[in-house]
């Protein structure tokens, strides 16, 4: 058995988007060997810093939280797709794309590789990153997908929200009929099987959007 860690370790600095309804993570010590004889620490993050999960809620007025998303959609086999190399800029995946990748194999989770972490920690992590068209979206709805996890930060177009472009329609079309997304994954090409487990826990945290995960998957 193989574990491979897909998700990003939480520390002051780290890759945040760059607007105001995502938080920079501050962590402070509060107590210290030699004073109070043990550590503890106080975080400040967002739901969505680092390698999290969406919830309904995120997009969806109404929607589901994380709290009430069925474990069974978090734990289980999934499908890595590889998608590299990424050509050119802000590079457009249909459902072609998906069918040629997919085969007669359709499992109802999917991990999709981009390597896109490799931008990491710079603004082309989120002005450039490659994403699928909302017919894709559709399509993958329609073959009961119930979780994507990516190496990207996010599935919608990086232009989405400026004048003329739609504001984020994957998130709604999908979100919307229960599916799960694990944004912010890495370590990918890691992976060496095109099965394997994934394990996508997030906080429990009551009422929330979304939240951070350890994200694992396991190649046996």
């Amino acid at each position: 058995m193989h574990i491979i860690d897909i998700s990003y370790p939480i520390h002051e600095g780290m890759t945040t988007f760059p607007v105001h309804w995502h938080p920079v993570v501050e962590i402070t010590q509060l107590a210290r060997y030699g004073i109070e004889n043990r550590e503890t620490r106080k975080f400040t993050m967002g739901t969505h810093c680092g390698t999290h999960i969406d919830a309904p809620r995120h997009f969806i007025p109404g929607g589901d939280t994380i709290e009430r998303i069925p474990l069974e959609k978090l734990v289980g086999p999934a499908r890595v797709l590889n998608f590299t190399p990424i050509t050119k800029s802000k590079q457009e995946f249909g459902v072609q794309d998906f069918i040629e990748r997919l085969g007669e194999n359709k499992p109802n989770k999917l991990i999709l590789r981009f390597d896109w972490s490799l931008h990491w920690g710079t603004m082309n992590f989120y002005t450039d990153q490659p994403y699928i068209t909302e017919e894709a979206a559709h399509w993958l709805v329609n073959q009961g997908i119930v979780l994507i996890a990516m190496d990207t930060p996010q599935l919608d177009s990086p232009d989405h929200g400026r004048t003329g472009v739609k504001d984020s329609p994957i998130h709604k079309i999908m979100l919307a009929k229960g599916v799960v997304f694990v944004e912010y994954c890495t370590n990918l090409a890691q992976i060496s099987r095109e099965e394997v487990e994934i394990i996508a826990l997030p906080l429990n945290i009551l009422g929330a959007d979304g939240a951070p995960a350890r994200v694992i998957a396991i190649e046996r």
